[in-house]
């Protein structure tokens, strides 16, 4: 049996700016879904609606036409408590600093539970279970300011506000953008492990095609504010000229390996890490 969908978006429409001289039309009628245990990556070029979807899924925007609901709960519904909804859908923005609100660390990933009404010594051990989430111990970074943090500590500090929550959906607007290649990994990590507990989920929208084929179960492709396609990454990363329409690249050993076939060597094409490339090369030369 099938399990039930932590979230479901049915023909979703949104529009900024209606009824104005700059009304721009950002969704048209997306679906979506998704099941408890998955990443779920969002890719398409600048403008294509992502971050507008994101923003839904928690009820930062509400649905103009069409439906989002979140475990039961129907965004579009006046009655339904949107606190409840942000408890259950963590969102963290591109830019961590539209999501730092005090002076220090621990005061500032204790913000989201202290608004939630939570028990002091409760909200005391999710600040201290989230930091060490996060990789930031309490012991180092609890009084430290957070305009003297790096921009992955940063980055690390609004993720940990999100995970004192205890969501079940992490919503993640690239979450990986602007840091090092030490930063990226290990954030990745942190949020596979995140991930890997029962029942939790994953909406990941990135500009990286590599870090979606290495973190995302499925995908789903979007331009000018409607789904492309949807499949997993290895589905979708395989039609390469689809990707190159909509002025998206492949990941890169996904192109290395593509044209080694179209020189002529009998290579697989719908390569994903640069582990199955090695594979697949030492099966050439052999």
């Amino acid at each position: 049996m099938q399990m039930k969908p932590l979230i479901e978006v049915h023909s979703l429409h949104y529009t900024y700016l209606r009824g104005t001289p700059l009304e721009t039309v950002a969704l048209r009628g997306v679906d979506l879904v998704v099941y408890p245990g998955e990443v779920v990556g969002l890719v398409g070029p600048t403008g294509s609606g992502k971050s507008t979807l994101l923003q839904h899924l928690n009820g930062l925007l509400r649905p103009q036409a069409g439906r989002v609901v979140v475990d039961g709960m129907d965004l579009g519904d006046s009655r339904t408590d949107l606190r409840a909804v942000r408890r259950k859908v963590g969102l963290l923005f591109q830019s961590p600093e539209d999501q730092l609100f005090e002076r220090y660390v621990a005061d500032d990933v204790a913000y989201g539970p202290l608004q939630y009404g939570l028990p002091p010594e409760e909200v005391r051990a999710r600040v201290r279970r989230a930091m060490l989430a996060v990789g930031l111990p309490p012991e180092a970074y609890a009084d430290r300011p957070t305009f003297a943090l790096s921009g992955g500590e940063r980055r690390r500090v609004a993720l940990a506000g999100v995970l004192a929550l205890d969501p079940q959906v992490l919503v993640l607007d690239e979450p990986l953008a602007g840091l090092d290649p030490a930063g990226r990994r290990l954030l990745a990590s942190l949020l596979e492990e995140w991930c890997a507990q029962e029942g939790r989920a994953i909406v990941w929208a990135s500009h990286s095609m590599d870090e979606v084929a290495r973190s995302a179960d499925r995908m789903y492709l979007l331009a000018e504010g409607r789904v492309i396609r949807e499949g997993t990454p290895r589905e979708i990363f395989g039609d390469a000229e689809l990707l190159l329409e909509h002025g998206l690249d492949v990941p890169a050993v996904t192109w290395v390996l593509r044209e080694l076939a179209r020189a002529g060597l009998p290579v697989r094409t719908d390569v994903l890490t640069l582990e199955e490339a090695c594979d697949v090369l030492e099966g050439v030369l052999r």
